[in-house]
């Protein structure tokens, strides 16, 4: 008699637990804002927000042009502690966690 696989179980899931990062910069939540903001709360609670209308709206705006599109901006998530958009765009949680704590905003341009 020969062992049936059960393909209705993830059997992965019970095996490599799930990556939580722990770093105090880390991002735990985003919400998407009006006009091109961002509100974030990192790991030890730190809130504020992040203001992208400057760089979006600029000639060099590179990559993050596409999130002109509002109904793209407002698809912001967390990947792995990091603010993220689809298409693999993303922006460093360590310079936004400084600006943050010092101004309680940060202003991309």
């Amino acid at each position: 008699m020969h062992p049936q696989a059960d393909t209705e179980q993830n059997f992965s899931a019970q095996i490599v637990p799930a990556i939580i990062p722990k770093a105090p910069w880390r991002i735990s939540e985003v919400r998407p804002m009006p006009d091109y903001r961002i509100w974030v709360k990192f790991n030890d609670g730190t809130q504020g927000t992040v203001a992208m209308a400057g760089l979006i709206q600029s000639p060099s705006a590179g990559v993050f042009a596409v999130l002109r599109d509002e109904s793209l901006f407002s698809q912001v998530a967390l990947h792995y502690g990091a603010v993220t958009w689809p298409g693999e765009l993303d922006i460093a949680p360590d310079a936004m966690y400084e600006a943050i704590r010092r101004d309680g905003e940060w202003q991309l341009s």
